[in-house]
């Protein structure tokens, strides 16, 4: 069976747009593709211009692809990823949406909006882009008339679904294997669903998710086994069928290769309920290698951990905005029963005298204790005391080698840590930061800054002064800061800082670098030389 093409003929749905009026912002043309999940405060339109990529919306992962727009709104979180070695350009389009009358209908394009491919979707943001760039008043207003041209197009193209194009059959089969995980798949029964041939599936599959079909059943498979494996009363054997196992040693392979452990000593890691109340507790666990049944988990505040564990941790805790929703979190635990809660000790006292509702509780002093002291305590409570220590001594191997391969590349160069927040500047911000780059790997910071205190606000003129070598920074991901960040870069004042005349400027996030645990601190270490050895100067 050969793949054909159909022709697309355009559907055309009414989007009512009644009493609405819209305002261009900004433009950007991100050409590597990559945008750090951040919060936004304004209507933003993605939209590709080559390449493929994966956007997350809030808690929702979209494939990047020119067949599809995406629209989200103020409030929400977005982050865009690649795969390997793949290439995305994209333009990020951001737009205030305005009402004639006091009642505001909702804004009727949201989330990801199929569309058929255009050339002039992209030549309409080729122009728009170059209009708001132009020093001409005149030109950067015709940007706007440009924008709406843009809107109109999108809304004349829309795709109603389903469609029968391989791509949209694509994602239905990738649907059924979510829904079907437990009963017997084939390559040819899903090649026959998507009306292409095996061979042009297989490839296509790949090209698209970046992994092999037959090893999404296995993952897919392998995350429900997890989730009926933290159940008192499970067996191995009825957990294999469950997910569609006739075998359980074939499955007990399949497993520990996947996971890395067999499911015998999964299961008795997750019987425990142990919930991680805070970030930091969570990299103190993941340091012991115990993974909690409980945890706040969000692409933006705990990004790591949400893409590494999302899988693997059972109920996931609101982390939106650093625990604003914890009377949800609280009610989620009630429900859950856990056996033990570990937290951070700042806490509101309300939320303290519910927390005791729930399960015994044990705080850790985020500020009485370092993180190597609270990873020994978390041990200690846990009955892991033996890891804590064969981890802290593996640390210390590890930060003995880094400093010897930093001394050389570094050599007598100065460092400092620093963070934009809306339109200030601090020196190191976080504790984990000073502890890190000055005492475990005793970098040199800059005459007149005192390595030993955080959190230091400075003016621009003062980092001047400083005549460093090298800067890292750390851009809150939030509007006012990185627009911010776009003026700086264009201040005489930034431009010639030493520096950033070396092009010596180190862009890091905040996770894991705003994160005080021993996790953490283990990924900067691994971080800072990833980024002083992927950066050469001249």
């Amino acid at each position: 069976m050969h793949h054909t093409l159909h022709e697309q003929v355009p559907m055309h749905i009414n989007v009512s747009l009644d009493n609405m009026w819209f305002k261009l912002q900004s433009i950007e043309l991100v050409r590597d593709g990559r945008i750090e999940q951040q919060l936004i405060e304004s209507y933003v339109l993605i939209i590709v211009k080559s390449g493929v990529g994966c956007l997350t919306m809030d808690l929702d992962e979209y494939p990047l692809r020119q067949d599809a727009i995406h629209i989200a709104l103020p409030g929400q979180t977005l982050g865009v990823t690649l795969q390997d070695e793949d290439e995305l350009e994209l333009y990020v389009i951001k737009f205030e949406v305005c009402w004639d009358s006091v009642s505001h209908p909702t804004f009727p394009l949201v989330g990801e909006i199929p569309i058929y491919p255009k050339a002039q979707t992209v030549l309409l943001c080729d122009l728009m882009y170059s209009y708001c760039r132009s020093e001409q008043p005149v030109e950067r207003f015709r940007g706007q008339s440009a924008f709406l041209e843009l809107l109109y197009w999108i809304i004349k193209n829309i795709r109603m679904l389903p469609e029968l194009d391989s791509r949209t059959a694509l994602e239905s089969t990738k649907a059924y294997i979510e829904s079907h995980y437990n009963e017997s798949i084939t390559i040819e029964q899903l090649a026959r669903m998507a009306k292409i041939s095996p061979k042009y599936y297989v490839d296509l599959f790949k090209k698209t998710y970046g992994k092999s079909a037959m090893d999404y059943v296995t993952e897919v498979r392998v995350n429900y086994a997890k989730q009926f494996m933290v159940q008192s009363d499970a067996r191995l054997r009825d957990i294999a069928h469950q997910v569609g196992y006739n075998d359980e040693f074939y499955f007990s392979r399949k497993f520990k290769k996947e996971v890395g452990v067999s499911p015998t000593a999964y299961m008795k890691n997750r019987r425990r309920k142990i919930v991680a109340y805070s970030s930091p507790i969570l990299g103190q666990l993941l340091a012991l290698k115990m993974i909690p049944y409980a945890a706040p988990l969000h692409p933006k505040w705990t990004a790591y951990y949400h893409k590494m564990y999302r899988t693997d941790i059972p109920l996931h805790l609101s982390a939106y905005r650093f625990n604003e929703d914890w009377e949800s979190n609280i009610e989620a635990l009630i429900q859950a029963e856990p056996d033990v809660v570990i937290s951070s000790d700042e806490l509101q006292a309300v939320e303290k005298e519910k927390l005791r509702q729930v399960a015994p509780i044990f705080y850790i002093s985020a500020q009485d204790k370092n993180w190597r002291e609270q990873l020994q305590l978390t041990g200690q409570l846990l009955g892991a005391g033996q890891e804590a220590d064969t981890w802290l001594l593996n640390y210390d191997r590890k930060v003995t080698h880094a400093r010897g391969r930093l001394l050389q590349e570094l050599k007598d160069d100065t460092i400092l840590i620093m963070s934009i927040f809306k339109q200030s500047y601090h020196l190191a911000p976080a504790r984990g930061m000073r502890d890190v780059l000055f005492q475990d790997l005793q970098l040199q910071s800059p005459a007149g800054v005192d390595p030993t205190v955080c959190n230091q606000s400075i003016s621009l003129e003062q980092l001047a002064g400083f005549d460093v070598d090298r800067i890292l920074l750390n851009v809150c991901q939030e509007p006012e800061s990185l627009n911010h960040w776009q003026s700086l870069q264009t201040s005489s004042l930034w431009q010639n800082l030493k520096a950033v005349r070396r092009n010596c400027v180190y862009m890091i996030s905040s996770d894991p670098w705003r994160e005080y645990s021993a996790y953490a601190i283990g990924r900067m270490v691994d971080d800072l030389l990833k980024l002083v050895y992927g950066h050469r100067t001249n």
